[in-house]
């Protein structure tokens, strides 16, 4: 009985510090994908090739259906996150802020919930932050599809041609992604 109680304990310490360290920001950032191609130093930002986004179809809180597909053309940040994730709680203001500013230049913020307990937990959490940006459930596929998610939040900024231009793991300020959309929008 002893041994089970402490097999217990330590399995759930193990659970907690796992959770509890959702992401380090001075985790590995990738500022952009490897070019398909040798580098050539004459090619500029928008001209390098790029690996092509995912597609998904992934589901709101309202219940409509979203795809990448929808936002063609435009420039997307794509955040995989979770409510209980204190570095992702801490970047969505700054999220809301740039899809403010430059919503009309063509920036979407798709957020991919990554909540066990689905929309319980992220209705109230979409009201409390007033978020004004597309938010949907994610699953496994999605998951998988963009190389496994380790650790939230993870973001990837997606050009308008689809392609991915560049990921993060962990939560950066709002003048992180006002650089890359610079190059972008």
């Amino acid at each position: 009985m002893k041994k089970i109680n402490i097999f217990s304990i330590i399995l759930s310490i193990g659970i907690a510090i796992t959770l509890s360290t959702c992401s380090k920001s001075d985790e590995k950032t990738k500022t952009s994908p490897p070019p398909s191609s040798p580098v050539n130093n004459s090619v500029t930002e928008n001209e390098k090739a790029y690996p092509k986004a995912p597609d998904f179809r992934l589901v709101t809180s309202e219940g409509r259906t979203v795809s990448l597909n929808d936002f063609k053309g435009k420039v997307v940040i794509l955040d995989f996150w979770a409510t209980w994730c204190p570095p992702c709680r801490m970047e969505i203001p700054g999220y809301i802020k740039l899809y403010d500013k430059y919503k009309n230049q063509g920036l979407e913020v798709v957020g991919v919930s990554l909540d066990q307990d689905g929309w319980e937990p992220v209705r109230p959490f979409m009201e409390s932050f007033k978020i004004n940006y597309t938010i949907v459930m994610g699953n496994m596929s999605v998951v998988q599809s963009y190389g496994g998610i380790n650790a939230i939040p993870t973001t990837f900024v997606i050009n308008r041609k689809g392609e991915i231009v560049d990921q993060k793991i962990g939560a950066r300020p709002v003048e992180y992604y006002e650089e890359i959309l610079s190059k972008w929008l």
